[in-house]
Parts: C-alpha cells; structure tokens; sequence
C-alpha cells in the first residue's frame, strides 16, 4: 500500500510541477491574510466535469483526486475538506506537510518542489470554494462520552487548564480568522487522530504551537469524547471564520501571526 501512495504522490508531483510552470509568471499577486484569493462560485473552469487547461481548478486535479471535488473531502473519510477553510490555515498546513512538520509521505513527495507563493494560491483557491455539507455520520457513541464531549467542547476542563474548543475555534466552532479551522463536518477517525498526531508529536504548527500544548493535556477518553461529540454535530450555514477581533484567545498560537507571501516578500 505504501509503494502505490508513493507511486501515487510522484505522478501527482509531476503534474504540479508542471502546473506550477506553467503559472509562474502570475504566481501571488499581492496577497495577503486580509486579502484572499476569490474563485467565483459559478466559474465554469471550477463546474463539476470542466477542467479548462491553465485553470488553477486544473491544476489542483491532483488534490481533489483525494480530497474530492472542490475539496469537499474524500468519500473514505481519511482525506479531510479543504473547501471553505482559511487561506492561511491552508497555507500552512502545505507547508507542515511540504517541511516534515507535518507527517504523511505521500503529501511531501508531492509539494517538495512547490514554492510558497503558489501553495499560497492553491490555499486561497481552496478557500473560495463553498460545497455543501453533508450531514453528520453519526457512529455509535454512548450519552455519557457524547456528555463528556460537550462539556469539553463548551467549558473544557480549568481543573486541568484545558480551554474549551470554542475558546479558540468560535462559537459556532467554525474557526477564527486568519488561520485557526473550523472543526464540524469532518469524520470521527480523522478529529481522533489529528489530535492524537499532536499528542505523538506527529503534526506540528508554527510555534507557540497552542493545539500541541492543549492535545497533550487531554486523556485518551477525552479525546474519544470530544471526537464523537464534534462529528455529530451538523453544520449550520453560513460556516465561516468568525472574525480575528472577535475572541481573546486563552493561549498564544502561533499560526495566527505567521508570515504569507506578498509581492516582494513575506509579510
């Protein structure tokens, strides 16, 4: 399995390569957290079944392979939603992915050769986009770990000085802007093991990395009832980050300041 994610990876890298080629010369125009790319909702280029060639929905065809169209996840439930996530969350995780901090083979050998100015502009086209949320997949989870999940969802734990998700990801738990995800619409398995990845110092963020610093005072049980409790939930629309202004983080995250591409440099 392993050597056909690998072989996988490489014809992707291929294509990428030579998407990014292609559009090098229009790579990041002046963009910045502030300052997302937009894809028009009703662009034929993005419709389902039309790839026009030098059309960044083209050249992301080698992440909706696994990630689905439009990015609204994979039909397995391993490969997350990358739609309507922020820019800069997006941004990031590439680079995690491309840099080691992030761990899974197959995503590095693809990015390797990307710069950050184009994995930019794959973020933000991913961020424009708007596909529906199906409803929740509800597994088998007894009241008392769905009970626990809340509590920990909506107060978290200050005997352990745990923050409550919705401290740092929003009311709504739809994220907070420039770059902290909302945390609905996605499989059980997958919320697990992204926290258990940050207990295992298997994914990391930019430093102070606060979602390290949290996983780690979580208990297995507390991370099975937070996961059953978040996948349960619907989604309600409009799904979008609240605002950067809007809540006082409980730790500082490092993410929420990290650098993007301007024209120019970093800014």
């Amino acid at each position: 399995m392993r050597a056909v994610l690998l072989a996988l990876a490489g014809q992707c890298a291929v294509f990428m390569q030579s998407a990014a080629a292609q559009s090098s010369a229009a790579i990041a125009p002046v963009m910045s957290s502030t300052t997302p790319v937009t894809v028009a909702a009703n662009d034929p280029a993005t419709s389902p079944g039309t790839l026009r060639p030098n059309t960044m929905a083209a050249r992301v065809a080698a992440c909706t392979a696994c990630h689905g169209e439009q990015g609204r996840a994979g039909a397995d439930g391993y490969y997350p939603r990358l739609a309507g996530k922020p820019q800069d969350y997006l941004y990031q995780q590439l680079l995690h992915f491309r840099d080691g901090d992030r761990i899974y083979r197959p995503m590095t050998h693809l990015l390797a050769p990307l710069p950050d100015a184009y994995l930019y502009e794959i973020a933000g086209y991913f961020a424009a986009q708007h596909a529906p949320y199906p409803p929740p997949a509800r597994g088998p989870a007894s009241s008392t770990l769905l009970e626990r999940g809340r509590v920990l969802t909506q107060q978290g734990d200050p005997a352990r000085d745990v923050p409550a998700c919705v401290a740092c990801h929003g009311a709504k738990l739809s994220g907070l802007s420039p770059a902290i995800p909302g945390l609905l619409g996605l499989p059980r398995d997958y919320i697990g093991a992204q926290i258990g990845s940050w207990r295992g110092d298997l994914r990391r963020a930019a430093a102070p990395d606060c979602m390290a610093e949290v996983s780690k005072r979580l208990t297995p049980e507390d991370v099975a009832a937070v996961a059953a409790w978040l996948s349960s939930l619907p989604v309600t629309e409009p799904y979008v980050p609240e605002t950067a202004d809007s809540l006082t983080l409980p730790l500082v995250c490092g993410s929420q300041t990290y650098p993007v591409p301007v024209a120019g440099g970093a800014k």
